[in-house]
């Protein structure tokens, strides 16, 4: 295990250094250094703050996906939703979504798959959200022509991206309303493990399935929905203050689609912290807007440092609050 994680690892670094190569080889460093001196970094520090607004909303929203597991206080969802999001910054393999069930469990005493299963929704309704900024940045921007091959790729990203989800979102519902069924198929499926062994893993399964579940009170469902919106409108807010801290003001769509770039982006294997590949989307967004070459990549890492430094300092205090070491989150893994 140790050696594929490694080999895993590497390999993300691999790409990233490609990315980063492949943005840097045709920059004028002067040029890049002036418009990083330029920029209004009162713009910067309002960025920052949005990014955490967008954070806690992500914890209201956990909190009623989470509500008919237990009712938990913000209190501890946004520290475990700050340290999730640090540990997708420094730790490989994208650990961040089991670091965030894990250390909410241990402070709650729930079961961690059953956390997880909520973060599993989670993500569906960011993915939703996000194909819905997709479609909206594909019928209101005119984008040109140079850019046609990307607009197609992302036309059919949404698409797939569209069906997988749905095809998800299907399973989860078939194993949440046919549970027996499902656990009577897993455990013929584990007949040849040792019974300590397949024990455990549908212990884990059951609670897994336990937390497949949304209160059906019409009252937490729009809180659902409408955090969703909010989510994304504040994670949506920053690139548009990098922007006009650069001087540059382009219409609201113009950032939503370098948003969705980057939600792409983020999705292929690179190092923590999607180095290479965020950096690549941000730039090749921003060029479609005839951003020259050096201004569009310190506009990306401006954009990049925003998400990324921030939430790493904040989710090292909540570690340091909560009494748990990096090294114990690092160790972290699904099958806890």
């Amino acid at each position: 295990m140790r050696g594929t994680a490694d080999v895993k690892f590497w390999a993300g670094v691999a790409v990233s250094a490609f990315f980063m190569v492949l943005l840097f080889r045709k920059i004028d460093y002067n040029q890049l250094v002036a418009a990083l001196g330029s920029v209004n970094y009162a713009y910067v520090a309002a960025a920052v703050g949005l990014t955490f607004i967008s954070y806690f909303l992500r914890s209201v929203r956990w909190h009623f996906l989470l509500i008919t597991v237990k009712p938990i206080s913000l209190c501890s969802l946004y520290p475990a939703t700050i340290i999730g999001y640090m540990a997708n910054n420094l730790l490989p393999a994208r650990l961040g979504e089991f670091v965030r069930a894990y250390v909410l469990a241990k402070k709650e005493g729930l079961e961690t798959p059953a956390v997880f299963a909520s973060l599993v929704i989670d993500r569906l309704f960011d993915g939703f959200t996000v194909l819905m900024m997709l479609l909206i940045t594909l019928f209101t921007l005119r984008l040109p022509s140079v850019m046609s091959d990307a607009e197609t790729a992302l036309r059919m990203g949404g698409l797939v991206t569209f069906l997988l989800y749905c095809v998800v979102l299907l399973f989860l519902y078939m194993l949440r309303h046919n549970t027996s069924a499902t656990l009577d198929f897993a455990t013929r499926l584990m007949k040849p493990l040792p019974l300590t062994i397949k024990a455990k893993l549908l212990g884990l399964l059951g609670s897994f399935i336990a937390g497949i579940r949304i209160s059906s009170r019409w009252r937490h469902i729009a809180a659902i929905l409408g955090s969703s919106v909010l989510v994304w409108f504040f994670a949506l807010l920053p690139v548009d203050m990098v922007l006009q801290g650069f001087g540059i003001r382009l219409p609201i769509s113009a950032s939503m689609f370098i948003l969705v770039l980057l939600v792409f982006a983020v999705m292929v294997p690179a190092s923590p912290g999607f180095i290479g590949t965020y950096h690549y989307a941000c730039y090749k967004g921003l060029s479609a807007f005839g951003i020259s070459d050096s201004l569009s990549v310190s506009i990306a890492l401006i954009i990049h440092a925003v998400s990324f430094f921030p939430v790493i300092v904040a989710g090292l205090y909540y570690l340091w609050k909560d009494g748990i070491s990096l090294g114990a989150v690092s160790m972290v893994r699904g099958d806890r």
